[in-house]
């Protein structure tokens, strides 16, 4: 009966749970280590830690680098991956990953130093398929019984999740932060009791009049002193302390902006910000400037107040109704003859001071007016307050939005029980005087639009009056605007104060006039010097004024601040020097290129096909002599230098599509689809290969670029071909408009070309879509299938430089599909 060991008789895997009971129950007498009995003390006192240890643990021991691991590392190696793996080789459990590991096992058996990684991304295959895995671990040297180090012990902690949910964190703070800098209404966040901004979005900025340097990072009332005293530090310090929202709407606020204090009017709420103690530790501000809705109010109720101290001041009682005929409104003149309260009136009260005998007549006439829309006219009694009914000419007329629906009535009764003799004579004057008065009405309306639009234009032009002196005599609100000085500041002084030192001292201003006196126009462009002694970039043009006796009386002058335009301008020059200095660098550095791919063709690969050669030789020469470890190694070498050679030609085949000419001409698909068969014979043979090419196009290409780009797609396609299955490649190709494509970054205002290349093969997993044309990117080891990483990279960069686009698309085992799209012209 075979020798099974318990723990009883080793006590170093007493604790081991299940990968203790694992290791006894394996046979270790033919493995390097022996029977378990005979191991070292050492390597069961190692065992006896890893084993008991509540962390993750991995130990390799011997020259083999045999597998050991405790419970708590059994679940990091998934449910279909390596486990078990105890007495297995390193080398062979942790392939796939042991180009990374492997120094670093090396690095601490050969110096005894630990080694130590944090967040380490180390993806390997495990549940049944690859998986990228984070890690936290420490590699640490392990001695055997005479002291040598004879292993290497790994102490890890799987810290996927945590990298994973620290990245979400990240991008949801990102997306949180761009949705407030992006957001309409203005949004502020003020942290600790000193309110230092922390967040202010471009909206805040521009309300405020400030720049995100002059306010990140400072308390708000530091950095707008102005607000002191405007009891907005009262409303912070209630919402810090009690932490009740504070909102109010049209808030007044005065801000120093434009070089001058404004008044601004702001929707504003106060919402306190909470830690994740639930304590109070800032503040978020939100504003609405609604300074333009107040400003027009304010001036539609000046309007509003200017037109009822007309109503009330003549002599005719006067009202206004709505679209309906609800009356809102009665001058001054209808509540004193009629002693009635606005209550008693409003609406349709106006029926308590007519005639009961006429009231209904009146009631349908007004009704039929509504209905149809047209003026009202009729003369009824009308009861005063002392009880009395005297005659009133009533006439009301219909009020039309910009759209020609009637939006109000105005109605004016007029006395004439005194005059009815001249009743005729007087309804005519009533019905001028009416409508004289909606005319004057309008008009000032108007008239008030074109002054206020008039002004809005003029603000961005400084217009002055000069004498023939020079000297200002008249001064716009744009001249103050962009020059700093308020009227009475500057007028009677000398125009040439706008000037620079150097220009008043060559006698510029005085030579303008000159010139305007002699051809009755002056215009130049220069720096101007403000109040405050800041310069700006001015275009000026002075114009002659002349009398009746065409003598020179003064000279207008009208000066436009052009700044931005001349620091465009400039910041333009300086762009173009600086891509004309990167455009030498940039043929500078296509100069190394060249020269490396000279390198990479000659002197890279002299010693390298050396080294070949004299491999070869040793092997066919020497082969008896050597031993079987030393063939192995020189055919690894080989195979070595086999690798190396491939990576050096698709380095150089994909720095060349940079650096090649781009000369296109017209090439048939066809064409290049058979000089691949001819090319790839002997390779789709041995895969009863077959490329079937469903529709034929000639495209206007670089010849040698899409050779290489089909060759490289075939050759794909045949590497990655499904054991025992004959290869199938379909190529078909069609003509899109570039509305119809999926890619988003080419232009859709042109057609492409859309070839696609399909095959049968092993496919690939669909989370690779992107990462397969990555530089150097391997889906599978190299012990699996032969490459360097390179081939799909030259595939994407050819399609780039006919400014095209490739993508790719594959299921595990059901073949792979690139879609290619070329413009159909050159680009």
């Amino acid at each position: 009966m075979k020798y099974m060991p318990n723990a009883q008789d080793f006590p170093f895997l007493a604790k081991g749970g299940e990968m203790g009971r694992l290791i006894q129950q394996t046979d270790w007498n033919n493995s390097p280590l022996g029977p378990i009995e005979s191991w070292e003390t050492s390597l069961r006192a190692t065992l006896g830690i890893v084993l008991s240890c509540p962390f993750p643990m991995f130990l390799l021991w011997g020259e083999d680098l045999l597998c050991f691991y405790n419970d708590a590392y059994r679940p990091s190696l998934g449910v279909e991956g390596k486990h078990p793996a105890i007495g297995k080789k390193g080398r062979e459990v942790w392939a796939d990953i042991w180009d990374f590991i492997g120094p670093l096992i090396d690095r601490v058996i050969r110096t005894g130093e630990s080694v130590s990684f944090q967040d380490q991304l180390v993806g390997f295959y495990r549940n049944g398929r690859m998986e990228d895995i984070y890690w936290t671990f420490c590699y640490s040297a392990v001695f055997d019984d005479s002291g040598k180090i004879n292993g290497v012990v790994i102490t890890c902690t799987e810290t996927t999740d945590t990298v994973v949910t620290r990245r979400k964190l990240e991008e949801s703070e990102r997306r949180l932060r761009s949705m407030i800098l992006r957001a309409p209404v203005s949004i502020a966040i003020l942290q600790g009791p000193d309110y230092v901004v922390e967040i202010a979005n471009n909206k805040s900025l521009q309300i405020w009049g400030r720049s995100g340097e002059e306010v990140l990072g400072q308390p708000i009332l530091e950095a707008m002193p102005e607000l002191k005293t405007q009891g907005i530090e009262a409303i912070l310090d209630e919402v810090y302390s009690t932490g009740k929202i504070f909102s109010t709407a049209e808030l007044p606020v005065q801000l120093h902006r434009n070089g001058k204090l404004e008044t601004a009017y702001v929707n504003f709420s106060c919402e306190p910000l909470f830690n994740s103690s639930g304590e109070i530790d800032g503040i978020m501000a939100v504003g609405i400037d609604v300074t333009e809705q107040v400003m027009s109010r304010q001036k539609i109720l000046e309007s509003e107040t200017l037109f009822r101290a007309i109503a009330d001041n003549i002599p005719n009682l006067a009202w206004m109704a709505d679209a309906d005929g609800w009356i809102y409104w009665y001058n001054k003149k209808w509540y004193e003859y009629t002693g009635k309260t606005p209550e008693e009136m409003e609406g349709w009260g106006w029926q308590s001071v007519h005639d009961p005998n006429v009231l209904d007549t009146v009631l349908t006439k007004w009704k039929h007016s509504l209905k149809k829309g047209e003026p009202f006219e009729m003369v009824f009694p009308l009861k005063g307050k002392d009880g009395r009914f005297r005659q009133f000419l009533t006439r009301v007329l219909p009020l039309y939005d910009e759209h020609g629906k009637i939006v109000q009535w105005f109605g004016s009764n007029t006395d004439i029980e005194d005059q009815k003799s001249f009743r005729d004579e007087l309804e005519k004057q009533v019905k001028e005087r009416t409508a004289e008065l909606l005319k004057l009405n309008e008009s000032l309306k108007k008239s008030e639009e074109r002054y206020h639009l008039m002004v809005e234009e003029v603000q961005d032009y400084a217009i002055l009056y000069i004498s023939k002196e020079g000297i200002v005599e008249n001064w716009n609100t744009g001249a103050q605007k962009i020059k700093g000085y308020p009227a009475a500041e500057i007028i009677g002084r000398s125009f040439s104060n706008f000037y620079t030192e150097e220009d008043r001292k060559r006698g510029l201003p005085m030579t303008l006039l000159n010139k305007a006196i002699e051809k009755g126009k002056a215009t130049q462009e220069g720096w101007r010097v403000k109040k405050d002694g800041s310069r700006f970039w001015a275009s000026v043009v002075i114009t002659a004024v002349h009398n009746d006796q065409r003598e020179i009386i003064g000279f207008s002058k009208v000066t436009h601040d052009l700044t931005e335009k001349k620091e465009a301008a400039d910041a333009l020059e300086a762009k173009k020097t600086e891509l004309e200095e990167k455009n030498a660098e940039l043929q500078r550095m296509n100069k190394e290129l060249q020269s490396f791919a000279y390198i990479s063709s000659h002197d890279l690969q002299e010693p390298l096909r050396k080294i070949q050669t004299f491999a070869s030789r040793i092997i066919e020469k020497e082969y008896a002599s050597l031993s079987d470890k030393g063939r192995e190694l020189f055919n690894r070498m080989q195979r070595s230098a086999e690798q190396m050679q491939a990576l050096i030609n698709d380095l150089l085949a994909y720095s060349r599509t940079n650096t090649a000419e781009h000369v296109y001409q017209k090439v048939s698909l066809a064409t290049v689809i058979e000089r691949i068969k001819q090319d790839l014979r002997e390779e789709l043979e041995e895969k009863q290969g077959e490329i079937i090419l469903k529709t034929d196009v000639e495209v206007n290409v670089i010849h040698f670029q899409f050779q290489q780009m089909f060759y490289n797609l075939i050759s794909n396609s045949i590497k990655f071909s499904r054991p025992g299955t004959p290869l199938r490649i379909a190529v078909w190709a069609e003509r899109v408009s570039g509305t119809s494509i999926p890619v988003k970054h080419l232009p859709h205002d042109r057609d492409y070309w859309h070839i696609q290349v399909r095959d049968n093969g092993i496919g690939f997993e669909p989370e690779y879509n992107e990462r397969i044309f990555e530089l150097f990117q391997r889906l599978h080891g190299k012990s699996e299938y032969k490459g360097t990483g390179i081939g799909l990279s030259i595939v994407k960069k050819i399609a780039e430089n006919h400014g095209g686009n490739i993508s790719a698309s594959g299921q595990p085992g059901q073949g792979a599909t690139f879609d290619i799209y070329l413009p159909v012209e050159r680009m």
